[in-house]
């Protein structure tokens, strides 16, 4: 794993990413709807900001999150995204700029060894780190969809392969499944033409593909039939079939292109 200070560099960088995006935009493009079902752009910049002011009372206070966690109803991340959807959209952009450079400020003085509670298992300052990283080049994506504009992949996806592959016994968890006793092989290749791999070499069970193909599953933004994804063993075809990334109910996912056509 990198450290904690390349990490929050990543993060910065991948939110610049999505922020050079929508700062463009004219205020009625905010409302084009995306791939999530019911979510505008503003919705998905507005969920990211909710998310991130969540983070950031879970690294500076907290008890006061699990609290707040516990009185949340089951819709709080729609209602979270809802809540900036008719925002102004220069007030929205400045809000979710200020939690996103608040929130790097705060991990990045999280002492080693620190588990921050989450909604999910708690998690050291590097993976919440990593699963903000994650979450906004998952809604960015929503958000190029929307545009219709290419999204270049870069190496920050080791980031969301890593946490693809840490999360492969959540994933069977959430769906009510029991996980794998064995590890997997994963062997992924980058953007740049670079080998990444996860488990052991001589692991019974894998999956192997183009590493942008593995992270677009993660993050369940596209489907595994769209995908160059290839699975030895049947745990590691069932894990393509529920991997998740991310914390929380595992949902439809999105359908195969044929379907969308």
């Amino acid at each position: 794993m990198p450290d904690l200070h390349s990490l929050i560099a990543d993060l910065q960088a991948e939110g610049a990413v999505l922020d050079a995006l929508v700062a463009r935009l004219d205020p009625p493009a905010w409302a084009a709807p995306t791939p999530a079902e019911g979510w505008t752009i503003a919705h998905q910049i507005s969920h990211l900001a909710w998310t991130d002011r969540q983070a950031l009372l879970a690294v500076t206070d907290p008890a006061a999150f699990v609290a707040a966690r516990e009185e949340m109803s089951p819709d709080a991340v729609d209602a979270g995204a809802a809540e900036g959807a008719g925002e102004d959209p220069a007030a929205l952009l400045e809000r979710w700029r200020t939690g996103r450079r608040r929130l790097a400020e705060a991990l990045s003085g999280v002492p080693a060894g620190t588990k921050i509670p989450w909604f999910g298992p708690p998690m050291g300052a590097a993976s919440m780190a990593t699963a903000r990283l994650m979450e906004t080049w998952a809604h960015g994506l929503d958000v190029a969809d929307a545009l219709g504009v290419p999204v270049e992949p870069t190496a920050r996806l080791r980031h969301v392969a890593h946490l693809g592959v840490r999360t492969r016994d959540y994933a069977f968890k959430v769906n009510g499944l029991v996980p794998p006793a064995e590890e997997f092989r994963v062997e992924l290749t980058g953007p740049d033409g670079r080998e990444w791999s996860w488990g052991p070499p001589e692991a019974r069970q894998s999956v192997s593909g183009p590493a942008l193909d593995f992270c677009l599953l993660a993050v369940r933004r596209r489907h595994r039939a769209d995908l160059a994804l290839v699975a030895e063993g049947p745990d590691a075809d069932r894990w393509l079939d529920i991997m998740q990334a991310f914390a929380g109910p595992p949902g439809p996912g999105r359908p195969p292109a044929a379907k969308r056509a």
